[in-house]
């Protein structure tokens, strides 16, 4: 999972995501998101690692968690190309057998 930065061509709309699935180890993008305005579908342009904004490292001790990450945000299952149409969605499991 990592954190991605959209942009749709059609309508000049940008998002971020937090649900942005790779191939393990690379930026390789598995799912593609969809455009709230258009529903055109896309790739992010830039692809990071989801940091802790205290120590800035991917997997961490801190007590708190500060992530680059809006959790009180609700993950919009019917723009995420991994979870659309999908009983479960994205931000409730982490496995692909029970969403596939």
């Amino acid at each position: 999972q990592k954190y991605g930065y959209y942009h749709c061509k059609a309508c000049n709309i940008r998002w971020e995501s937090a649900y942005v699935w790779c191939v393990q180890g690379t930026n390789k993008v598995y799912f593609r998101q969809f455009c709230r305005s258009c529903q055109k579908s896309y790739n992010p342009y830039r692809v990071e690692d989801i940091t802790c904004q205290s120590c800035k490292k991917t997997r961490c001790t801190c007590p708190v968690k500060m992530r680059h990450v809006d959790p009180k945000r609700p993950h919009r299952q019917d723009l995420c190309g991994r979870c659309k149409g999908k009983r479960l969605s994205c931000d409730s499991t982490f496995s692909f057998k029970y969403i596939i």
